[in-house]
């Protein structure tokens, strides 16, 4: 089974599985398409993470392929006179982190899969040197953002029409610069894209025009296995992504919250939404203090994810009244695009894939290196810029968070695996910047607590609270009984707009159900023989 935000990626992470790979080799497979046909937030000019179930040994494991820091680049490059933080500067050539993609895809082949490298690059060469047909979605988006994504060279000669037009639904698109360097990256490896001709490309490109990834920035990247963040939920484990990403841990802690209350026998409504918010607020407020990348800062996981601190967490929470943010103790509130994609795998033989990636903004800083069909991330605007400012307004920013050289920047970046005597029963994740964490755990609690299929539980509204602002988001269409019945309650609840873009697989030997979020156009999940 394949699940993902793009049919025609689906359908290719199918063809690998009908071929004989195995969910890794699909997983890569996929990334690589995506790269051609979800440009948005598909990619191999930014990074993400993967949380893998290997059958064989039972074991699971994941890999960071986040962004770093490049040489050069200082929290002054996105702030203004005022030190507050410069908007526009998250679309300039000094807001694109070291890219991962391409490090972390191979680093997971090279650790599970089966198949060759090349063969895996395959569909994506042919995808953008022959064309594709373009969706409504993509058409509406390239029409819409044409402006600003034509006002760089490299992305109008990559996204638009020789003639500068936009592309209508159905019409072909080709991406022949893309094609050379996809194909040089399944003949040479990672090498091509951090020491070889595209490294080349790269700085050249950054020097050109004010960026800070230089060769050795490049030459010195590297995707990182980790063990992951572990915790468990109604006798059920929990397995998710280790800082940097943030996911992990406020997801445990969450889910250990939570554990504290009888939301089965509650049922769905507002007295357990009611709850869920809450313990929203108390994860987020820690996510904020101690989050950061564990390379430089001593992030407290084990006493984050202990029972004993979310049930003392538990007694903040008053069943029947929310408790003002400013209440509640914590550090930053992150600013992240919603602007990810996600993609979750499942072999014939057990094994199985979670892997969230990202360009951080919808298509990144819109900027391509020349040449090369590489669309790049603005990901070092993730960093609290303002740490040490004094005198900044706003959120509090967050000292763990600060830019330095080669670190990597929070993410809320949630793959995450459900297991039940140690074999994935669900495999789940969703983009949404700080969204993707509350996401994540509406649908495991929707499946475990109330019972729910995997279809349900994707199709199900959504809440959010990140803290701060101290705001209840709904998602249009929310039950208005509920909400009234909230407010009742002291929340501030505010419709804002749809949340994530869930791709997820449950697993009820010997059947595989997959479920693709209708928020998002395109998306499909599909299974092979």
């Amino acid at each position: 089974m394949v699940s993902t935000q793009n049919d025609i990626a689906t359908r290719v992470g199918v063809d690998i599985l009908a071929r004989g790979g195995n969910a890794v080799d699909a997983a890569v497979a996929v990334g690589f398409a995506l790269t051609v046909t979800l440009p948005r937030a598909g990619n191999i000019g930014g990074g993400g993470f993967m949380v893998v179930h290997d059958a064989a040994s039972g074991e699971q494991y994941t890999i960071d392929y986040r962004e770093t820091a490049p040489s050069g680049v200082q929290a002054s490059d996105f702030l203004d006179t005022k030190g507050e933080k410069d908007k526009a500067s998250r679309f300039t050539w000094a807001a694109v982190g070291v890219p991962g993609t391409v490090a972390g895809l191979h680093k997971a082949w090279k650790k599970g899969g089966s198949l060759p490298w090349a063969e895996l690059l395959a569909p994506s060469v042919a995808l953008s040197r022959d064309g594709f047909a373009v969706s409504h979605d993509l058409a509406e988006l390239l029409l819409r953002k044409r402006e600003w994504l034509a006002a760089d060279p490299g992305s109008a000669a990559e996204f638009y029409k020789a003639d500068g037009s936009a592309y209508v639904a159905g019409e072909i698109m080709q991406r022949p610069a893309l094609a050379n360097t996809l194909a040089l990256i399944a003949k040479e490896g990672p090498a091509a894209f951090y020491t070889g001709a595209l490294a080349e490309k790269i700085a050249t490109a950054m020097a050109d025009n004010g960026g800070h990834i230089d060769k050795k920035d490049l030459a010195s990247y590297k995707a990182i296995t980790r063990q992951p963040v572990r915790g468990s939920y109604r006798g059920l484990e929990i397995v998710s992504m280790a800082p940097p990403s943030s996911g992990g841990i406020a997801i445990v802690e969450m889910l250990n919250i939570l554990e504290n209350y009888p939301l089965a026998d509650w049922g769905y409504g507002a007295r357990s939404l009611h709850v869920i918010a809450e313990a929203m607020k108390l994860a987020f407020a820690d996510r904020g203090n101690y989050l950061a990348d564990p390379a430089y800062f001593d992030v407290p996981v084990g006493a984050l994810t202990k029972k004993d601190y979310a049930n003392k967490r538990a007694t903040l929470i008053d069943p029947e009244k929310a408790r003002p943010a400013e209440q509640v103790r914590g550090g930053v509130s992150l600013s992240e695009s919603p602007d990810t994609t996600h993609y979750s795998i499942v072999d014939g033989a057990g094994n199985a894939v979670s892997n969230t990636y990202t360009l951080s903004s919808s298509f990144g800083s819109g900027l391509v290196v020349p040449g090369t069909g590489i669309l790049l991330n603005n990901q070092i605007h993730t960093f609290s810029v303002r740490a040490g400012i004094e005198g900044a307004q706003g959120f509090i920013a967050s000292e763990a968070n600060k830019v330095e050289e080669g670190k990597r920047p929070v993410s809320s970046q949630s793959p995450t695996m459900v297991l039940k005597d140690g074999e994935p029963v669900l495999v789940l994740g969703s983009p949404g910047g700080s969204r993707i964490i509350s996401t994540v755990v509406q649908l495991i609690v929707n499946v475990i607590d109330f019972g729910m299929n995997i279809a349900e539980a994707t199709n199900e509204r959504r809440i959010h609270h990140q803290w701060i602002p101290d705001t209840l988001e709904v998602e249009p269409g929310f039950n208005r009984d509920t909400v009234r019945l909230l407010k009742a309650r002291g929340h501030t609840v505010e419709e804002t707009f749809t949340m994530g873009s869930t791709q997820s697989i449950q697993i009820q030997a010997p059947y595989l159900f997959g479920a693709s979020d209708p928020r998002r156009p395109n998306a499909l999940s599909a299974g092979s023989p």
